[in-house]
């Protein structure tokens, strides 16, 4: 009898584990984001998901403060690294980072790069 209950408890422990673990690898931010105030960008992040790779757009910061490789689930807000303290004038703020890997990304991709395509009003 005993046996059939830790036999149990150990099967519902590993598949509630299983389900958890499957629940958190297809987490991948939400579909829909309105990002900053003063001229909101409204960010289809499922469709981007769809055409290319987390790392495409996210990053961590190495050890050296210099951008590192992308580590699923070791994701900030932007703004904690692109901000007023950083040195690089050219990203030193969620917008100009924004600007710099949408436009790029935008234009290798030969898509719209007009500012109704992120800043629209809906």
């Amino acid at each position: 009898m005993k046996k059939s209950i830790i036999c149990t408890a150990a099967f519902a422990f590993a598949f509630t584990c299983a389900v958890a673990g499957v629940s958190m690898a297809n987490n991948h931010g939400p579909a829909e984001m309105t990002m900053g105030t003063k001229k909101p960008v409204h960010f289809p992040h499922k469709a981007h998901q769809d055409r290319g790779k987390c790392a495409d757009c996210h990053h961590t910061k190495g050890a050296d403060g210099k951008q590192g490789p992308y580590v699923a689930g070791q994701e900030k807000k932007c703004g904690e690294c692109h901000n007023k303290d950083m040195a690089n004038a050219k990203l030193n703020s969620v917008k100009n980072a924004g600007h710099a890997l949408c436009k790029d990304c935008h234009k290798k991709h030969k898509a719209s790069t007009s500012c109704k395509t992120c800043h629209s009003k809906k």
